[in-house]
């Protein structure tokens, strides 16, 4: 839990990557309540470091490439950039755990990733326990905590059991469900991008996606980067925001982590 004195310092993690230089909805015939997502905070009020999120409905994370990953195979802390549709980084993101769970239990590793803003301030801290990752153990599969401001909780990321499809739940701060995210049957999208689909309760009404995006065949196979895009309604409660940006990690882990996955 990080102190209130804390929040406003820069972080050392972030001191060597500060800068130098939606669709819309469909209408149904049956209402599903918007009051859990919508933005109801005044800006004043919205998490400190959040404020620019309240403006944007698309939001790109792009995975830093790794050269020693990628030469010797080795599994090293992921590093991201999270820009805006312009292409310019609102947000950086590192990865913290160890060397063992990077190497040993890489796509279900344990993880906490700080996200900074451009002036080296945490904003976002998303944790991740040690947990299944197979419709074989329903009972313990995967969950993970977005933090914003660092201590204060913003809402969880749960996977759901379904034995064909990847299905996830966004919660909010009190753990209550607030959208779905549902993925594709088959998720390496052959030289074509890869949609996980973000829905209301009642999974009739698409209100947005998570994409992973096809970066080529050579990037691909020999290394592990990604870029995905998030597009979601410009009125989402910027805690929820935060929520679909640790939901993103968590499917590139689940998902996109070894190499041919993306094939």
């Amino acid at each position: 839990m990080a102190s209130q004195e804390s929040q406003g310092q820069t972080n050392s993690v972030f001191k060597d990557y500060l800068p130098g230089s939606a669709d819309l909805p469909e209408q149904n015939k049956s209402v599903e309540p918007t009051s859990l997502w919508k933005q109801t905070s005044r800006t004043h009020n919205l998490p400190p470091g959040l404020e620019y999120l309240n403006q944007l409905d698309r939001i790109i994370i792009h995975q830093q490439v790794e050269l020693l990953e990628a030469i010797l195979g080795t599994e090293t802390s992921s590093k991201y950039e999270i820009k805006n549709h312009l292409g310019q980084r609102v947000y950086f993101a590192v990865e913290e755990n160890g060397c063992f769970d990077r190497n040993l239990c890489s796509p279900i590793r344990s993880f906490t990733i700080r996200i900074a803003d451009n002036t080296g301030r945490e904003v976002i801290t998303v944790n991740r326990p040690l947990r299944c990752n197979s419709c074989l153990f329903p009972c313990f599969l995967q969950e993970l905590e977005v933090q914003s401001p660092p201590g204060t909780i913003a809402g969880y990321v749960v996977q759901n059991w379904d034995p064909f499809l990847p299905k996830f739940t966004i919660q909010n701060e009190s753990k209550e469900d607030v959208l779905k995210i549902i993925g594709p049957y088959a998720t390496c999208g052959c030289f074509e991008d890869v949609d996980f689909e973000v829905k209301a309760l009642n999974e009739m009404s698409t209100i947005g996606k998570i994409s992973k995006y096809w970066s080529g065949f050579v990037n691909n196979v020999f290394t592990n980067t990604a870029n995905f895009g998030i597009q979601v309604p410009v009125d989402l409660d910027v805690r929820i925001k935060a929520v679909m940006i640790g939901a993103c990690f968590l499917i590139d882990l689940m998902f996109f982590e070894n190499s041919l996955d993306g094939l």
